[in-house]
């Protein structure tokens, strides 16, 4: 009997270092005059508190929130990048995270070795890799740059490559962190479609975006974090809701 795709997370607790916040300035930070007590000083971040939910095969799920409310270490947390403090995390199924395009890229590296290096980092092994190049290759469309330094191409020859080599496979879990750009308007059409096949064929997606509108044409559930926890967790319309009514009251006591 095969088990279907699913994600648990039950009281989740994720913590990471981080240099202290407060110093005042540059000058404080580099000569130890700050609040804090001086640069380098490492806290521990609480970056994710309590989280709870279930996600089941057939579900998309938009994560709403504003910048450092947890979205991006959330998604990391399913893709088994961060470890927990305390709490559960179950993903059973096969991840396919969209989180760094460029993680891995070696500048110095031509474009088909880094075919490779990015495809050890998605788990590949390097006869799959090699059965998918061509492919990658020419999804990619870079020509003969495929086989010169990284560093030689634009930003957009860049982005291509990494999109075409990151989306050379689908996984039943397909994690995004915000709706790619890719290239020029032709290669922009080609992402859109390849995109789209990659949600139709993932059995959970969960993706953040600030971009609510194409969020809203794909998902049917939306999480709203706040300050690493969770704060609505419903149809994905009420969500935006929720979220706009959020911030609205936020802005409004802020100005008083």
């Amino acid at each position: 009997m095969t088990t279907l795709p699913s994600i648990r997370l039950d009281k989740a607790n994720l913590y990471y270092s981080s240099l202290a916040y407060g110093e005042r300035s540059l000058k404080s930070l580099l000569f130890g005059h700050g609040r804090m007590g001086g640069p380098g000083r490492l806290r521990d971040v609480h970056a994710l508190r309590d989280i709870s939910f279930t996600l089941r095969a057939g579900e998309r799920v938009g994560i709403l929130g504003a910048n450092g409310a947890g979205k991006s270490t959330l998604l990391k947390l399913l893709a088994g990048l961060y470890p927990l403090r305390s709490g559960t995390c179950s993903v059973n199924g096969n991840v396919r995270a969209m989180l760094d395009l460029m993680l891995g890229f070696e500048p110095e590296a031509t474009g088909r070795q880094n075919i490779l290096y990015r495809g050890l980092i998605l788990g590949l092994s390097p006869s799959q890799v090699r059965e998918l190049e061509a492919g990658i290759i020419e999804f990619a469309d870079i020509g003969e740059f495929i086989d010169y330094p990284v560093k030689t191409y634009s930003a957009g020859m860049s982005v291509r490559l990494a999109f075409a080599i990151s989306t050379a496979v689908h996984g039943d879990i397909l994690l995004i962190d915000e709706v790619i750009g890719a290239g020029d308007g032709n290669f922009m059409e080609k992402a859109r479609i390849r995109f789209r096949e990659l949600v139709n064929q993932s059995q959970i997606l969960v993706i953040a975006s600030h971009d609510h509108h194409t969020l809203g044409e794909i998902c049917t559930r939306g999480i709203v974090l706040e300050h690493g926890r969770l704060a609505f967790d419903g149809k994905f319309a009420d969500a935006v809701a929720w979220y706009g009514a959020a911030r609205h009251t936020s802005v409004g006591a802020s100005r008083k």
